[in-house]
């Protein structure tokens, strides 16, 4: 069997035949089966470090690709609070999948966070009718995009040495300043083009499948028209604009889980089934389920989860909350109070998450670390991804609001 043998057996007619799930709890329950599908070869997949194109199709002919879309145009008209729980449970499976669903979602709503009404209708209608995957060239460590005007059209010029989703996507998010001002725009592209040129060359110790390698954008053209939230090229700005970064913040702290989640269960299930008790310790067992240590061990790693997870279930209910309510109504102090609680939830479970995928193989022993195993790619991943910003800044986000009632300023990563 190849090694993207089991995603591509995959076929559509899995869900060909149902309606979209209705509920929250249906969509959820939808995921789940995409994860059961991504579980069998994660590990295969991971090492194999192909462009996810089957794994990408599996999101799409589940539906999950549209969950956000509006139900008017066929898509599942749901909520974050939804989309969030969806990303979670797609990286207990497969966090690099994980990584491009949530990311998508992050870009299929930038129209709502910056655009106008008719950008918003016109770029919902397009995704969701046609099942569109978004990817997105907006790495701000890197130098802006450079933009040109010529006429009607903005030209993009430039390099970024991260582009989360890649290859794999339909249209492509991309911001620059445009020439002679401190104007930043940002407009959705089709991908396949000639001048958006990905160099494929993602290969890192974790997220192997996020195709988060670097792109050269090359004259690619965009209607004014096209430019978000500018209304005769002029930009009207919002508090709501500055969600986008809270947002992918908080859909970290799903991936994070979601991995750690992973590991423990994994390794439970090693643990139950193959680990064997230490016969040298003075108390011998006769079952490693039996050995103080192990139970130990796995409650505390457990009980660690349980609090992030309530934690990051709360601050998915409030976020939610304030990307569906009124985008004039947003002030500064709430989006500074729910970008305090997202900065908490993301160092907790990273540290958290981090100690859980470290911890397992204490708890699995020596022969769980071999590599037809796997347990590595937790740890794997989670390191990988959540060096994406350094976390003492988000404890001094947490520490400023406690003790000088101080809101985190909107950037680029707060």
């Amino acid at each position: 069997m190849s090694d993207q043998a089991v995603v591509e057996t995959a076929t559509p007619s899995l869900w060909a035949s149902l309606p979209l799930p209705s509920s929250a709890a249906e969509w959820i329950a939808r995921a789940e089966q995409v994860a059961e599908i991504l579980a069998e070869d994660a590990l295969a997949r991971d090492r194999a470090n192909q462009a996810p194109h089957a794994e990408v199709q599996l999101l799409k002919d589940s539906g999950l690709v549209t969950l956000l879309g509006p139900a008017a145009f066929g898509g599942g008209g749901q909520e974050w609070v939804t989309a969030l729980a969806v990303v979670r449970t797609v990286s207990r499976a497969d966090a690099s999948i994980g990584q491009l669903l949530g990311y998508h979602y992050l870009w299929a709503w930038a129209v709502r966070l910056v655009g106008t009404e008719p950008q918003i209708a016109a770029v919902e209608e397009l995704y969701t009718t046609n099942t569109l995957f978004f990817g997105g060239a907006v790495n701000p460590r890197d130098g802006d995009l450079t933009i040109s005007e010529e006429g009607e059209e903005l030209v993009y010029n430039g390099r970024k040495s991260f582009s989360t989703g890649g290859r794999i996507s339909d249209l492509t998010v991309l911001e620059g300043v445009l020439d002679g001002t401190e104007t930043h725009i940002f407009v959705i592209v089709p991908t396949d083009q000639p001048g958006i040129q990905f160099a494929g060359d993602w290969d890192n110790l974790g997220q192997r499948l996020s195709e988060s390698g670097s792109v050269v954008i090359d004259g690619v053209r965009a209607d004014w028209a096209s430019a978000a939230g500018f209304e005769n090229k002029v930009y009207l700005p919002l508090t709501y604009n500055s969600l986008n970064v809270p947002l992918v913040q908080q859909i970290f702290s799903n991936i994070y889980l979601g991995i750690a989640q992973g590991a423990v269960a994994a390794a439970a299930e090693y643990t139950r089934t193959t680990t064997r008790a230490w016969p040298y310790g003075g108390d011998n067992k006769q079952e490693a389920t039996e050995e103080f240590y192990i139970l130990s061990g796995y409650g505390e790693l457990q009980s660690k989860l349980w609090a992030d997870e309530a934690l990051i279930d709360q601050v998915d209910r409030e976020l939610s909350a304030v990307l569906h309510a009124e985008r004039e109504a947003l002030t500064e102090k709430a989006r500074g109070d729910v970008a305090v609680r997202i900065a908490a939830a993301k160092l907790r479970i990273a540290e958290d998450g981090l100690e859980a995928a470290t911890k397992v193989f204490e708890l699995t022993g020596a022969r769980a670390s071999s590599n037809k195993v796997g347990l590595d790619i937790y740890w794997r991943n989670l390191r990988t991804h959540s060096l994406h910003d350094p976390l003492p800044y988000k404890k001094r986000e947490v520490g400023e609001y406690v003790l000088l009632g101080a809101l985190p300023a909107p950037s680029w990563y707060t």
